[in-house]
């Protein structure tokens, strides 16, 4: 049913794309109520308006805390038309009613993004705002309702194409946005007060954006973030489903290794590290990007193709020239060189993302849908909470270097996950296995299969050696040093091996499984 606007009520924090919408109002006749700064808003612009306060007879009072909880304004939206009761009583009361609810609602994620100040966070949770929106919402049937600045332009083309009427179905989108709208602002607001557990799993992210498809072309996916916060896109084609759940984890990966030099060649060591499939299948720590991006290759060229790069250095022309000899999905990095990012822009669909400082920081908490829930944990943090020698002798300084990048590594890596590094430079790994043996034979196998020389390498474990197969098969394969968490009732027997043939073994007392 087609219903034409005679009234409306406009009250919102920010006043841009406004001064249109009160133009097309006022020549379309339109009663226009409003308070505060948008009422000296719409005055200075030059036309009519009427203040709130003549329909409640109360000016705004306890320093704007309340304009517009009085029933004259809620009763004039909520009152249903056809109800000849309804009707009744707002003549009676003299409520007029209010058929277009323009509210935006105060800043308190903003607000929140600024200051630590209680005071001033508090006084930014709307009150009146919300409930006159949900009011409008609630009586779709007869209230159009825009609850944010993003529909004033579609609300500017309704009122100019349909002068002042609107069908029930533009109504109902309307308040179903609306609805949304004060959902997300209760959100923040309930995170705000209880950021850990609390009774509901509450969550909500925005902008949305639909993916060409999901993890398969034949399954749906939308993405809910902001992407522009942690990087900024300078080639290529849009990020897909799966390009994203590879990003996510390469940020996560390189958040573990400290910042190299801008510059990307000076002293320092930068890390350069490839993702396939969420799993890190090369990686090296070097002196330049260059010998980082060169090394970390030679740890698996086979698996490098259509992968996601990532450094924590400055792209030089020499790297991006040896980089564009392969096929890849993403390039991230902190900074590229003009020369650099010419030459890697010269395929469109190449995607060049430059990393924001904030983005290795940027969650605390992870969450997956799962049987008919949610499963929420913090971050797996840290990478040892002790470092104790149990082996037949101690680590050298070299083997220690390598055990400690290992383990970063092998965080990285779906369980069973092994990771075999030799001079820091990922050489074998084996991962996503069902049983730690065969994660380790699967390390083997690849370094064998690009001709490294394991003897001298270390070996990872994301969790302890039930038994002592690994420690002895990684020790007739050239293995000298071994970091694992410890705590099977079998510990002993991997130890006593070790104490036997004088190899160095690392207890951490931190597991990292990845599932």
């Amino acid at each position: 049913m087609n219903k034409k606007i005679q009234s409306a009520l406009i009250s919102v924090f920010y006043k841009d794309g406004l001064e249109p919408i009160v133009k097309l109002l006022s020549e379309l006749g339109i009663t226009i109520y409003s308070t505060g700064g948008t009422q000296q808003f719409i005055e200075n612009l030059g036309f009519p308006v009427i203040p709130v306060e003549n329909l409640t007879s109360y000016p705004s009072i306890l320093g704007g805390r309340v304009k517009t909880l009085h029933p004259a304004v809620f009763g004039g939206i909520l009152g249903k038309r056809d109800d000849a009761a309804h009707v009744q009583e707002m003549k009676q009361f003299k409520i007029p009613e209010i058929d277009l609810v323009i509210v935006d609602l105060y800043p308190f994620e903003e607000t929140l993004s600024l200051t630590t100040d209680e005071n001033a966070i508090i006084e930014k949770i709307d009150i009146g705002g919300p409930s006159m929106i949900r009011g409008a919402a609630k009586n779709f049937k007869d209230v159009v309702v825009i609850a944010a600045k993003n529909d004033y332009a579609v609300l500017e083309n309704l009122l100019r194409e349909q002068q002042g009427e609107t069908t029930l179905v533009q109504r109902k989108n309307f308040a179903a946005k609306a609805f949304e709208v004060v959902a997300h602002y209760d959100v923040s607001i309930a995170k705000y007060f209880n950021p850990s557990e609390g009774l509901y799993f509450v969550e909500s992210v925005t902008p949305p954006k639909a993916m060409r498809y999901g993890e398969n072309p034949h399954q749906s996916g939308i993405f809910y973030g902001d992407l522009d916060q942690l990087f900024n896109q300078l080639s290529g084609k849009e990020l897909s489903y799966n390009n994203l759940v590879d990003v996510d984890a390469a940020v996560q990966l390189i958040s573990e290794f400290s910042k190299a030099h801008a510059d990307g060649g000076g002293k320092g060591e930068i890390t350069f590290a490839i993702i396939k499939h969420t799993n890190v299948c090369g990686i090296a720590q070097r002196n330049t990007v260059k010998e980082s991006w060169d090394t970390a290759l030679a740890g698996d060229p086979e698996s490098a193709f259509g992968g996601v790069l990532i450094c924590n250095g400055t792209i030089d022309k020499a790297t991006a020239e040896a980089i564009n000899e392969i096929f890849f999905e993403v390039l991230i990095a902190n900074e590229f060189d003009a020369e650099a990012l010419a030459i890697l822009k010269s395929k469109k669909n190449r995607i060049i993302l430059k990393l924001k400082p904030v983005a290795g920081n940027y969650k605390s908490q992870t969450y997956k849908s799962l049987l008919n829930g949610v499963l929420i944990q913090s971050i797996d943090e840290g990478n040892y909470t002790e470092w104790k020698e149990v082996g037949g002798r101690e680590t050298t300084d070299a083997e220690k270097e390598d055990l400690v990048f290992a383990n970063l590594v092998c965080k990285h890596l779906k369980s069973n996950a092994i990771s075999l590094i030799k001079n820091k430079q990922l050489i074998g790994k084996g991962c996503g296995q069902t049983s730690r043996i065969d994660s380790l034979r699967q390390a083997v196998e690849k370094a064998n299969q690009f001709k490294f020389d394991l003897h001298g390498a270390v070996m990872a474990s994301d969790a302890f050696f039930p038994f002592n197969d690994c420690v002895k098969l990684g020790h007739t394969a050239g293995i000298t040093a071994f970091i694992q968490p410890g705590g099977s009732v079998r510990d002993k027997d991997s130890i006593e091996y070790c104490v036997e043939n004088k190899l160095a073994m690392v207890m951490t007392g931190m597991r990292h499984f990845k599932h």
